[in-house]
């Protein structure tokens, strides 16, 4: 696994994150004993960034994340929560957002309990474009204002956001103060737009995290979960060239992995799964070169879906 520094932080991170997200079941049921040992194997193969949320799961993959990293000495990995954001059991879509100091506070400690760290490496802003944007100026002004007093005072390591609206990425590079950006599903077959963000990273130092390799599960053969919000017709296109590469002896979500972790100035790009077999696999199809004859002709079969920005 090769590491990189993940801009202002000073972290060292491996080109492969993992996020925790399936672990809380927002993709499918997962057995816990599996989704335990994909954090082990993710150790073991050398991943050492670890990024969940509240939100993810209604709480239920921060506390198996928990209990995966129990016992694991702190200094082998790096690790990143959200605030914001928070999704009750089986409500998922069913969001409050809450972005004034008095809840980050709380919700960093209910985090840290859950998780068995007193400390977070990265906090990310959570998601404060959802519902027509109602909250946006509350989290930009209180909630970054609080993350960057917990960084004054000691309690986390590094300030960042993760969010999906690139305009909304654009206007933040330009007025706000960040020490990294998680973007997602803005660098996969489908979508490359964060390398708009690419200058303006380099000029400030902001480390990216590059989030959804799968493009939120619409780059695999089973496929996004029922609420994605991709259209029949799109979700078609999707089948389509996943249909090309198995045709061609091999997956797309092989040749999606690839693509997007693959980019030199991309410190890393974060994936998420409750699988160990997947871990393992995700880990040894980045470290291989990409098919570009097959690349091109999946491009040419997403060109229809190019660029297109969806309502999460």
């Amino acid at each position: 696994m090769e590491y990189r520094v993940l801009g202002r932080t000073g972290l060292k991170v491996s080109r492969l994150s993992f996020g925790a997200s399936a672990l809380g079941s927002v993709f499918r049921e997962v057995d816990e004993s599996d989704a335990i040992r994909a954090v082990h194997v993710a150790l073991d193969m050398g991943m050492n960034y670890f990024d969940v949320a509240p939100a993810y799961g209604g709480t239920r993959a921060e506390t198996v994340l928990g209990k995966a990293l129990k016992g694991i000495p702190r200094n082998r990995y790096f690790l990143s929560t959200k605030v914001g954001k928070y999704t009750s059991p089986g409500k998922y879509g069913e969001d409050v957002l809450d972005y004034s100091e008095k809840r980050i506070r709380q919700s960093l400690q209910e985090s840290s309990h859950r998780l068995g760290a007193g400390y977070f490496d990265i906090v990310h802003l959570h998601d404060f474009e959802y519902q027509g944007r109602a909250f946006t100026e509350w989290a930009l002004e209180e909630g970054l204002t609080s993350l960057h007093k917990l960084k004054r005072e000691g309690a986390i390591g590094a300030v960042s956001a993760g969010i999906y609206p690139m305009d909304l990425w654009h206007r933040i590079f330009r007025e706000s103060d960040l020490d990294a950006a998680l973007v997602h599903n803005h660098y996969c077959l489908n979508d490359t737009r964060l390398l708009e963000l690419l200058p303006a990273a380099r000029a400030r130092n902001i480390g990216l995290i590059n989030g959804s390799p799968f493009a939120s599960g619409l780059l695999t053969d089973r496929g996004p979960a029922d609420w994605h919000p991709a259209s029949a017709a799109e979700r078609a296109v999707f089948k389509q060239a996943a249909d090309f590469c198995r045709a061609h002896g091999t997956v797309i979500s092989k040749l999606a992995l690839q693509f997007s972790s693959q980019h030199p100035e991309i410190p890393t790009t974060l994936f998420s799964s409750a699988n160990p077999e997947s871990v393992k696999r995700n880990i040894e199809w980045h470290e291989e070169p990409v098919d570009a004859a097959i690349l091109g002709e999946v491009s040419r079969i997403l060109a229809p879906v190019y660029n297109h920005e969806w309502s999460y």
